[in-house]
């Protein structure tokens, strides 16, 4: 495991463990569980059952309550036209203790003229807005630092399909809950949730109410924002969908900084790699990445010698999987960054590099809470 970064090394260590309890076994036996292992895996109480309770003590009191008053801007083609006043709930994210962040979705107080924050011991505080970035559905609030207990990030990178995960929010108002389930699929896009999609997808049940609240591995690592479930019935929760935390660290950190969204544009047009482009270029299938359809006029991604059918198969090292994801990632880029791309080109693999300049496209929410 002497190759694996430092976060699979610890995971690969303790995996041997973790599969043994949740194959059903109620007690871990000593030998199979390491000093690095022994704080993380499900392990025996004096009631003689195998729990996560004291992973989730550490936890749970990164994961706070959110409770909004507001007013909804009137429907088109209402008769009254004047806002109809509301109350919500949902969840939030302990993003830095020291100074009272918070990280929520923006769906949970995009109307909210009050926001109030309750942590798991009950204390209550009015917050106020930071900032935040409707297109990737992510907020940032302020409460007094004091208090607070902060949650450790994992990478996002390195989740796979299959990973244990626990759900940690707010649902129905009824106070805090866990749920607990598996990685189901990761990249999920073309949901219609948001502007820019990258989900990690989830069976561990998620609510009305907890959005905006951890999704955390069996380490107690935060792995991604719980933000919306779809397919929901009676008898089945659905699926549930995160956006990972590395990317929502990224918008988190630049609302931090500036208070807003400087998001940008390289002014090209981006399509899915059709099986017609596939096979006219002679590529072996299934071949993933994107195709350039349009280049603006005069913009930084014509200037610097970007075509239309360029096929783009890598972004920032990272593999292109579809056209959704490649804009999602470019998304991330502050103006003035260099985007650095793989570009195939009449069966020639180049890298070129364009920055990022302004771009003044309206914001466009989709949330769905």
């Amino acid at each position: 495991m002497t190759g694996l970064p430092p976060n699979r090394q610890r995971r690969a260590a303790c995996r041997g463990a973790l599969m043994v309890i949740l194959g059903g076994l109620a007690v871990v036996p000593a030998v199979m569980v390491s000093a690095e292992c022994a704080e993380i895996v499900p392990r025996a109480t004096s009631r003689g059952i195998a729990t996560l309770a004291p992973v989730l003590k550490k936890i749970t009191p990164a994961v706070v309550s959110i409770k909004i008053k507001g007013r909804l801007p009137p429907q088109p083609g209402a008769r009254k036209h004047e806002p109809r006043e509301f109350r919500d709930f949902g969840s939030g994210i302990v993003y830095s203790a020291e100074q009272g962040y918070i990280v929520t979705n923006n769906h949970v107080i995009e109307h909210a003229d009050e926001i109030t924050v309750t942590l798991t011991d009950g204390h209550s505080f009015k917050a106020k807005r930071i900032g935040a970035d409707p297109d990737f559905d992510i907020a940032v609030i302020q409460v007094p630092p004091g208090d607070l207990t902060s949650i450790a990030f994992a990478d996002s990178r390195d989740v796979e399909v299959g990973d244990f995960v626990l759900a940690i929010g707010y649902p129905m108002g009824i106070g805090q809950s866990v749920t607990s389930g598996i990685v189901s699929g990761l990249h999920r896009s073309k949901i219609g949730i948001e502007q820019y999609e990258n989900f990690i997808q989830t069976d561990a049940a998620v609510y009305p109410g907890n959005s905006g609240g951890a999704l955390v591995s069996l380490q107690g690592d935060l792995v991604g924002i719980n933000t919306a479930f779809i397919g929901a019935s009676r008898t089945n929760p659905g699926m549930g969908f995160a956006i990972p935390i590395n990317m929502a660290r990224t918008v988190a950190d630049q609302i931090l900084e500036y208070g807003d969204i400087h998001r940008g544009s390289l002014g090209l047009t981006f399509d899915d790699l059709s099986l017609d482009a596939i096979r006219d270029l002679n590529l072996s299938p299934p071949q993933n990445g994107a195709i350039i359809s349009k280049v603006d006029p005069g913009s930084t991604g014509e200037r610097a010698g970007f075509k239309k059918g360029d096929i783009v198969t890598v972004v920032g090292e990272r593999p292109v999987l579809n056209s959704t994801f490649l804009r999602t990632r470019l998304a991330l880029l502050r103006v003035g960054e260099m985007a650095e791309l793989n570009v195939v080109r009449d069966g020639k693999v180049m890298t070129m590099r364009a920055a990022v300049a302004p771009h003044e496209a309206p914001h466009e929410s989709r949330a769905a809470k």
